[in-house]
């Protein structure tokens, strides 16, 4: 394995464990937030809202990731970055996700482009979390809700 594949592999291995673990832990104050509605008056509709977008802009940002990490496993799986960046063009061509480029970008771009994301995506869960635990905190008074 070259040093390209490992690092295609690598950053499609931190992408999906990244999209997944964010993916999750966005899901949580969704399946909390409906049980602890009930206790104290929860939440007013707007701050559910405003969690909600959050959540789901996690939950998007975790579906681009994994597109991403899928697309950098089929570029490693070529023999030579060309090769394997070309495969990933055509396939973005084909699908109509991107119009086809004169010159390729290059690998490191295309992980670094990865990795902004992966920094929206995190923003957006501390967001989502720090709001859910304003929520809590405001329901239960300073009291511990057990």
């Amino acid at each position: 394995m070259t040093q390209w594949n490992a690092a295609a592999s690598t950053a499609a291995r931190n992408l999906g464990r990244n999209s997944i673990f964010c993916g999750l832990a966005a899901l949580l104050p969704l399946i909390a937030g409906p049980i602890a509605v009930g206790y104290r008056g929860f939440v007013p509709s707007l701050g559910w809202l405003l969690m909600l977008v959050f959540c789901m802009l996690v939950l998007a940002l975790a579906v681009h990731l994994l597109f991403d990490s899928l697309l950098f496993r089929l570029a490693s799986s070529h023999e030579t970055e060309v090769a394997g960046l070309a495969a990933v063009d055509d396939l973005l061509s084909r699908m109509k996700l991107r119009k086809p480029e004169k010159t390729p970008t290059c690998l490191e771009k295309r992980i670094a482009g990865s990795r902004r994301i992966v920094w929206r995506q995190r923003f957006a869960l501390a967001a989502c979390l720090v709001i859910f635990a304003i929520f809590l905190f405001d329901a239960s008074d300073g009291l511990p809700l057990c």
